[in-house]
């Protein structure tokens, strides 16, 4: 099987699939498409411009949430990460929805995006935008996402599932962007994120990912 996954990795929608690739055990070449400079070519796989696109042999598509459960349609054989009957998949499927359009604008395009990526590009950051996405707006998700997680290791069926990853995917960029959940205020999310951060194939991102920051700020 030839998989290539094109995405910055900076991205949580890219990482979400490279961290499905790595639970799942399927090998793929990583190649680096910019969000912001994209070449004519790319539009071919992914029509809206978005991140990421993958190609699998001569089939290629795009958006995050598309790959990853076509992969898991073909690769049914594996560990389950889109839950084990009717109930589990949607589920997981409306949690990754729910990280993907209520967090992501948050978390990356707000949060991530003024504190992290803004400065390295000469803008300013709307530090006003930040701290209404940190004080009015997050805090009513991670309400409910701790009240849903509730005492379980993990959101869906008692093991690792799309909806943890997906979740996770958005506050690595969150803490990229130097916040972190409050961990008095929603200690079942804080811990659920400390334990989705220390698993093998997150640490097998998260260097890369802090090299590329520290290379962008101008650390490296």
């Amino acid at each position: 099987m030839s998989l290539t996954l094109y995405g910055a990795p900076l991205s949580p929608f890219v990482r979400k699939v490279r961290l499905y690739l790595l639970e799942k055990g399927l090998d793929y070449q990583l190649e680096i498409v910019s969000p912001f400079a994209q070449p004519a070519w790319y539009r071919e796989l992914s029509p809206l411009g978005r991140v990421p696109a993958l190609r699998d042999g001569d089939f290629s598509l795009a958006d995050s949430s598309v790959i990853c459960q076509y992969l898991e349609d073909k690769h049914s054989e594996l560990a389950p990460l889109y839950g084990r009957d009717t109930n589990e998949r949607a589920q997981v499927r409306w949690l990754e929805k729910y990280a993907d359009y209520e967090l992501a604008p948050l978390s990356t395009f707000t949060v991530f995006r003024n504190r992290a990526l803004k400065p390295t590009m000469g803008q300013p950051c709307d530090e006003a935008a930040v701290q209404a996405a940190l004080t009015d707006k997050l805090p009513q998700h991670f309400n409910y996402l701790e009240k849903t997680l509730g005492g379980a290791e993990f959101f869906v069926g008692e093991r690792l599932t799309m909806a943890d990853i997906a979740f996770a995917s958005q506050l690595i960029n969150m803490e990229h962007g130097c916040e972190q959940l409050d961990a008095e205020r929603w200690p079942r999310l804080a811990a659920h994120y400390g334990r989705m951060k220390a698993r093998e194939s997150v640490q097998a991102v998260l260097p890369g990912e802090q090299k590329i920051l520290a290379k962008l700020s101008g650390r490296a």
